[in-house]
């Protein structure tokens, strides 16, 4: 609750919100998506992207970007370069886990980035500390234990460390296609299940960074008729009010990879539901279009496009970030619900 933070926490949460207290931030922490990325354009193996790309991408975008943004989230592995880059008034969150997930192993289990954490992150500036978490309410028990045991170890760390945590929920199913319309027929309750069990307080989470609580693709739009979607927009709206009313804690929407277009309708269907959302943690939407341009036509191809496109993308978000509630008012009406 925001008259409990200490005041690191505090002091952590106003360095990465906007003055008005909402939080405009950008995505920049992945790091084996943009190896695929890179290598699907490039033609080399994964393996065989040089990290040089991922490190220069990076401090390219957060040169270009942060002056609009009120802060970036970044990995300390490759980085911490584009850190130092970053614009003044632009706060610093930095990832704690690995990227990616074991596939051999059924739950798609989170690990830590090994030699660091959560003292140490905020050691290079870190205003937060966040983790992401593939979760599922209807995966086995032990799966879900270990999953809520490692959260609330994290959580405690980050207490420890007085340093904010903000903790990333990725939604999935262990036998179902995440992208695809089965899943998106249980993604509501899913995603309001999850939110549920994480506002526990023995997880010590600041702020819930979440999807959508509908995949966007299948939802009525000028594009996809009421007839062939899952989802009519007023049903979608009262999807997206369900979610918020189950937050006890402030919360922000990640773009989930999809277009800068299709982030912007989910922002606005939050609004018209009357979303008690803090803001954004918005990456692909900004600058995905831009990374085939970095790998074909090099940096300043990359900057020229991102001075156009990619400010266009940035603005249009925080354009429709004006029904977001800031961080702190979210925490005094969570006490309320409390």
């Amino acid at each position: 609750m925001a008259g409990n933070l200490t005041s690191g926490k505090r002091k952590g949460l106003n360095g990465v919100s906007d003055k008005r207290g909402v939080i405009a931030a950008l995505a920049l922490d992945q790091r084996s998506a943009l190896r695929k990325i890179f290598a699907k354009t490039s033609g080399f193996s994964v393996d065989e992207v040089p990290s040089d790309w991922l490190v220069q991408f990076k401090e390219i975008v957060c040169e270009s970007l942060t002056p609009y943004a009120s802060a970036i989230l970044l990995d300390p592995e490759h980085g911490l370069p584009a850190a130092s880059r970053r614009n003044q008034n632009a706060g610093l969150l930095l990832a704690y886990e690995q990227s990616g997930y074991e596939k051999t192993v059924r739950g798609r289990m989170p690990r830590l980035l090994e030699g660091f954490s959560a003292t140490r992150l905020r050691s290079y500036g870190a205003d937060a500390v966040k983790v992401l978490l593939y979760y599922s309410p209807l995966s086995g028990g032990e799966i879900n234990s270990r999953k809520q045991d490692w959260v609330e170890r994290v959580g405690e760390e980050c207490r420890t460390a007085d340093v904010a945590f903000f903790l990333e929920i990725v939604n999935y199913h262990d036998d179902i296609d995440e992208k695809g319309p089965e899943f998106a027929r249980l993604k509501p309750d899913v995603v309001t299940r999850s939110v549920e069990e994480f506002c526990k307080p023995r997880y010590a989470v600041d702020v819930l960074k979440i999807g959508a609580p509908v995949n966007m693709k299948f939802v009525e739009s000028p594009g996809l008729p009421l007839s062939q979607a899952l989802h009519s927009r007023a049903d979608a709206i009262g999807h997206f009010r369900r979610a918020s009313q189950a937050s006890t804690l402030p919360f922000i929407y990640l773009s989930e990879g999809v277009s800068n277009e299709m982030f912007v309708d989910a922002l606005t269907l939050a609004a018209e539901a009357g979303s008690e959302f803090s803001g954004v943690l918005c990456g692909r939407a900004t600058w995905q279009d831009g990374m085939p341009i970095f790998v074909k036509k090099g940096a300043a191809t990359l900057k020229d496009w991102l001075a156009n496109e990619g400010v266009k993308n940035i603005q249009n978000v925080n354009q429709h970030l004006g029904a977001a509630r800031p961080w702190y008012r979210c925490a005094e009406n969570a006490g309320k619900k409390n």
